[in-house]
């Protein structure tokens, strides 16, 4: 990915079915790069551990960056932040920057594979169904959006507050 391009680039957001890893990664750095160009004001990230997910890449953390003004919200939900910590440090960094409009949480109690692997925004979502072969949809239709934010909502509200942007030594 070239790291030159500009978030504010137009963005076509695919419709229908993925399949693989690096349609997968084009689709998450599409994704942030629309997020940027169109305003979106809410997003919701979803996976168990985000490992295969391009966030710590300089392209996506720009588009982040031209994302984030005020009265935008990303929130983020994972079994455990340890890996994205690990993994993603210019993500990492991004988080701390704009702790004020991220809200990460964690759904410990929640198997791996009864998670989500997905991105919501209300405009435009993607969903991993097959985390092995990559493979899944992605869409703007309404039904596809509304059942997404139903799932997400009920895992948010079995999780609790995790990934603090700082850590507070006495």
């Amino acid at each position: 990915m070239d790291d030159k391009i500009s978030p504010a680039s137009p963005v076509s957001l695919r419709e229908g079915c993925f399949t693989g890893r690096s349609e997968f990664t084009d689709l998450v750095r599409q994704a942030f790069a629309a997020a940027a160009a169109q305003g979106w004001r809410e997003i919701i990230l979803c996976d168990a551990n985000f490992e295969d997910w391009p966030l710590g890449e300089r392209a996506v953390t720009q588009s982040l960056n031209a994302w984030s003004k005020s009265g935008r919200k990303l929130t983020i939900l994972a079994k455990s932040f340890v890996d994205l910590q690990r993994r993603h440090a210019r993500f990492v960094t991004w988080r701390q920057t704009w702790a004020h409009i991220v809200e990460c949480r964690a759904s410990a109690a929640t198997a791996a594979d009864d998670m989500s692997s997905a991105l919501w925004s209300p405009g435009w979502v993607f969903e991993r169904r097959d985390l092995q072969r990559c493979t899944g949809l992605a869409g703007s239709g309404v039904a596809r959006r509304v059942e997404l934010k139903e799932r997400l909502k009920e895992q948010l509200l079995r999780s609790s507050p995790a990934f603090a942007a700082s850590t507070l030594g006495l």
